[in-house]
């Protein structure tokens, strides 16, 4: 789960880390009050900055700098409902303005190629880390971090150092990054940046931006309920989350339900591979059912591939292990009559592909059934293609 700024800000804060003040708001109203109150503390100059869970906010106008509450009810009404990357502005961050004497990166990662934790810190702050890399990449430190010894002073100090930071800013740094790893730790996260930080004029270092991805694998012991952003949530996915499948929207038209991730991974490749010979036929959706196919989840799998708008064909891919695929195939008939008895009978065509346990048996319980809708196929390239053509088709009105 990605957080917008003001929630990593808040995280940070509860760990130490320095930030500005600021406050979130949600109409060009809330931020002239916002304002008002940093100026009636002597604090007149706010930064109004959209809340969104992507890059580039400066460079889309999006980070605007306001003197008084006036300027700042202005400036907040021009970026709230602004679209940035596909990402509507809800909400702005109304911050105090700091005094900035320099800028930093500083970050703490999971490496999974490098299957270890990662520590990035450079000198060069408030560009996009990959471009510094590119341009400059002598000014990117990367340190490892052991797992078991994690972030003491001493090693903080070597980050910084190795980032080439000035040694008036050392110190500080040092002291927010330990502060910044028992965040990545703590908080089971797989990603804390803070670009930039920065050095003010009067000699603090500062978070002045933060971005924070949180591992939902971890989630059950955390308690990050107060991040969840509803009104950002694909409503097919949130519903697929209600009856617990692994589900993940994607743009395309084949609709995918598998058991077992990797097969559904796999499945999404061929489906894209066979869909280039028909105008870019693409997957719909991840959607892996496990290792249970009962009547229920299948249902609730149909239920959801089906009423994504974008589907015209759905692939049922499934290898039968722990499930055999008889009880597959009756699931796949049990699933279609409920939903048929709701009222919402299958129209797009389902193509079905089993291989594994009792495969045969599954085989001939779908023909015995002789659903209209339902068609087998013998392999996944098969099937891939068979899904791929009939989506292309129903696109096409044929």
């Amino acid at each position: 789960m990605d957080l917008f700024e003001h929630q990593a800000k808040e995280l940070f804060a509860d760990y130490g880390v320095p930030v500005p003040a600021g406050k979130v708001a949600r109409t060009a109203e809330e931020a002239r009050e916002a304002a008002a109150g940093f100026a009636a503390t002597g604090h007149p100059r706010v930064v109004v900055k959209a809340q969104v869970k992507t890059g580039g906010r400066g460079k889309a106008g999006g980070v605007r700098v306001a003197d008084g509450p006036d300027q700042a009810q202005v400036i907040a009404g021009q970026i709230l409902g602004m679209e940035i990357k596909g990402h509507l502005v809800r909400s702005v961050l109304v911050e105090e303005a700091s005094e900035i004497a320099q800028e930093y990166y500083l970050s703490f990662l999971v490496d999974r190629a490098g299957r270890q934790f990662l520590s990035i810190c450079s000198v060069q702050g408030g560009m996009e880390i990959e471009e510094v890399a590119r341009t400059r990449p002598d000014a990117v430190a990367r340190v490892p971090v052991s797992p078991l010894t994690g972030v003491d002073r001493a090693l903080a100090q070597q980050i910084v150092t190795a980032g080439g930071l000035p040694e008036q800013a050392r110190d500080g740094a040092a002291e927010l990054a330990e502060r910044l790893w028992a965040v990545f730790t703590d908080e089971d996260a797989t990603l804390v940046e803070v670009n930039p930080m920065i050095l003010t004029t009067d000699g603090r270092v500062v978070a002045l931006d933060g971005k924070v991805t949180l591992d939902d694998n971890a989630a059950f012991r955390q308690e990050h309920g107060r991040f969840a952003d509803p009104e950002a949530a694909d409503p097919l996915e949130a519903r697929a989350r209600a009856r617990h499948l692994n589900y993940v929207k994607l743009d395309g038209q084949v609709g995918i339900i598998g058991n077992g991730a990797g097969l559904v991974m796999s499945t999404l490749d061929v489906v894209a591979y066979a869909g280039e010979e028909f105008g870019g036929i693409r997957p719909a959706n991840f959607l892996d059912i496990g290792g249970g196919a009962s009547a229920e989840v299948m249902a609730s799998g149909l239920e959801i591939v089906l009423s994504d708008p974008s589907v015209r064909a759905v692939l049922v891919n499934v290898f039968g292990g722990i499930t055999s695929c008889d009880a597959v195939a009756s699931g796949i008939v049990s699933a279609i009559g409920m939903l048929a008895g709701r009222g919402e009978p299958a129209r797009h065509p389902i193509v079905v592909r089993l291989d594994g346990n009792n495969a045969a048996q599954g085989r001939r319980i779908l023909d015995e059934a002789n659903i209209a809708v339902v068609e087998q196929a013998a392999t996944m390239d098969e099937a891939a293609r068979r899904a791929a053509e009939l989506a292309s088709l129903a696109a096409r009105g044929a």
